[in-house]
């Protein structure tokens, strides 16, 4: 019933006109790959939380109903650490790993780029750097408040010894729906009737631009009926889709319309 939106920028950071050999001038002039860890880094504390200033301002809280809800979910932290690899999880605290896909914002580094990166050892001290950075959004968000308090912290934050630049290059609406509206109850009762268990409502923690879009332009919900498994793959090479939610798919929304209809 819900999904995140998105505003992805690229920060670009100068130093000097051209990079510099670091024995001839390394501490007589600013490092940008030094000073863009720095700066990017401060972008969120140890505790998860994002720092950019009014970030959380129009944040839409979860319900203590929908908490309850997404606790019924088969996907505890376990699994979440399970599907990762990773040692072990990390986010804003005082949620799940679930609540915070669902239902929180979020802010990452996509990507990093400065100096020599090549196989051996180059003495550089470069000109320049990059990086990628994101931020999901949940209801009420919008990516120009997030621009907005970026701007500021950048600001505040980098040193007179660099130049920068903020460019825009994705941004997305989050969308939420009403549970309890007739298409939403809906298509509940047609997917219960086929699967013959009662759904359990969630959000998904990824971004559908047009979902946002069809509300803010035309005022209409947007009803997400997806039959995918945590495990396809999403957008990888090897992506799949599990046969049987395929045709069960196909009875879940004749029944769905038949239901719309009456």
């Amino acid at each position: 019933y819900g999904v995140r939106g998105l505003a992805y920028f690229e920060l670009r950071v100068q130093g000097s006109s051209t990079d510099l050999h670091s024995g001839m001038f390394g501490g007589a002039v600013d490092n940008p790959a030094l000073v863009l860890c720095q700066v990017v880094g401060g972008m969120r504390d140890a505790h998860g939380r994002v720092t950019i200033p009014g970030f959380y301002d129009d944040v839409r809280p979860l319900a203590q109903d929908e908490r309850r809800e997404i606790a019924q979910q088969p996907q505890n932290d376990a699994w979440w650490k399970s599907q990762t690899g990773a040692p072990a999880l990390f986010g804003e605290e005082g949620f799940s790993a679930s609540e915070r896909v669902a239902g929180r914002p979020t802010f990452d580094v996509n990507g990093l780029l400065s100096g020599f990166t090549g196989k051996g050892s180059k003495t550089v001290l470069p000109a320049k750097a990059m990086a990628k950075i994101s931020t999901r959004l949940v209801p009420d968000q919008t990516p120009a408040m997030v621009r907005k308090g970026l701007e500021t912290y950048l600001k505040e934050h980098m040193p007179p010894s660099v130049t920068w630049e903020l460019e825009d290059l994705a941004h997305s609406l989050p969308a939420i729906v009403d549970r309890d509206s007739a298409p939403a109850l809906a298509a509940s009762a047609a997917l219960e009737e086929v699967w013959g268990k009662k759904p359990v409502m969630t959000r998904t923690g990824g971004t559908i631009p047009i979902v946002g879009m069809v509300q803010e332009v035309l005022g209409s919900d947007s009803l997400l009926l997806g039959f995918g498994l945590p495990d396809d793959n999403l957008h990888a090479p090897n992506e799949k889709m599990h046969l049987p939610n395929f045709y069960r798919g196909i009875e879940t929304y004749i029944r769905f319309l038949h239901r719309v209809a009456a």
